[in-house]
C-alpha cells in the first residue's frame, strides 16, 4: 500500500545491492536508519537507472537524504506472526557528506522540475524548536 510522498535522512544500515527482475530491469536496495537514538530501519529501493551511480556509491554509515514515495507491506514470519515493512520506491537519493558537499540524482517523470539546494548555512538562525511545530 502506497502512503503518501516522503523525505527522510538517514544513515546507511545495510550497504546496497542490485539484483535483476525476470525482465532484466536493475532494482537496487538498500536500508538507513532514520531514527536518532534507537533504531528505526527503512528499506530503499530504486528501479530508476537514473540512481544507479548514486546508490552504488553508498557506504556504510554514509548519511543520505531520500525522496520517494513511502510504502508498507505486509509479511507473515515463520511463526505465523504478521509483521510491517516499511519502505521508500525513491525517485531521488542525495549522498549528505560531513564537510557539507553532497551527491544527488534525481529521476522526475516531469523535466520541469527545479531542484533548489541551501547550505545550512543560510538556515541557522530560521531554526525553530520542537515545542513550536503546530502539528
Amino acid at each position: 500500500m502506497t502512503l503518501a510522498k516522503a523525505v527522510v535522512t538517514g544513515t546507511v544500515y545495510r550497504t546496497p545491492e542490485k539484483r535483476f527482475t525476470q525482465n532484466n530491469i536493475p532494482v537496487s536496495s538498500f536500508v538507513i536508519n532514520i531514527g536518532d537514538k534507537e533504531e528505526m530501519l527503512l528499506r530503499v529501493i530504486s528501479k530508476r537507472t537514473a540512481l544507479d551511480e548514486t546508490v552504488s556509491s553508498l557506504g556504510k554509515d554514509d548519511r543520505v537524504l531520500v525522496e520517494g514515495r513511502l510504502q508498507i507491506t505486509t509479511v507473515k514470519n515463520e511463526n505465523g506472526a504478521e509483521r510491517r515493512i516499511y519502505e521508500i520506491d525513491a525517485n531521488s537519493v542525495e549522498s549528505i557528506s560531513a564537510s557539507g558537499n553532497s551527491n544527488s540524482v534525481s529521476s522526475s517523470a516531469s523535466s520541469g522540475d527545479d531542484i533548489v539546494k541551501f547550505s545550512q548555512e543560510e538556515f541557522a538562525d530560521e531554526l525553530i524548536g520542537e515545542d513550536e511545530i503546530p502539528f
